[in-house]
């Protein structure tokens, strides 16, 4: 049966499998949500096929997104992972990914879990859209500005406006399925 999708995934099999089950869905796991804020950084200026593509070289090189090891994370284990050509090799993105794992573990001190904290910014429910094609979808919100600007003022590396509301997208905080996507009901 030929399904009705969000057109930005295409035809290719990753892209249709990512949006089917994963995309638009509500996450409110925080090591879910950790590695999905990683990806979205990593992703910053690139494709996010060339990061679903990576996405298991990622998730060994980065000890299966665990935060708490990665917050620990020695100048040797930097170096490696700047040798490993199963990820991107950008030097202020995987610091990043080191300082913010860091953060991220103070939010969840502050506010018991980082899920408290990030879905506070939508009063805990997904903010449903209703847009008709990708063209009506924006790149940003005044949601993704606060929540952007508040990161930042934490210490968050590479969390513009831009890469947050993708991130936003991606754990189901919006609902950006378009109305005629057969997820769109189904999220």
């Amino acid at each position: 049966m030929n399904k009705t999708r969000c057109t930005w995934c295409g035809d290719d099999p990753l892209y249709m499998e990512y949006h089917d089950i994963e995309w638009g869905t509500p996450v409110y796991d925080d090591a879910t949500l950790f590695e999905f804020l990683i990806l979205e950084t990593f992703q910053a200026g690139l494709s996010w096929i060339t990061i679903l593509r990576k996405r298991e070289n990622f998730r060994k090189a980065f000890d299966n997104f665990d935060y708490q090891k990665i917050a620990n994370y020695s100048e040797d284990k930097y170096d490696s992972l700047l040798q490993d050509a199963g990820i991107i090799r950008n030097k202020l993105k995987i610091k990043a990914t080191i300082s913010n794992a860091k953060l991220f573990i103070h939010i969840q001190n502050e506010f018991g879990s980082f899920s408290k904290y990030i879905w506070a910014f939508t009063n805990g429910k997904p903010i449903t859209n209703k847009f008709k094609n990708r063209h009506e979808v924006p790149a940003t919100t005044d949601i993704s500005d606060t929540l952007s600007k508040d990161l930042k003022k934490r210490g968050f590396k590479f969390v513009g406006s831009t890469v947050i509301y993708a991130f936003m997208q991606a754990i189901g905080m919006v609902n950006d399925h378009t109305t005629d996507c057969f997820r769109y009901k189904e999220v």
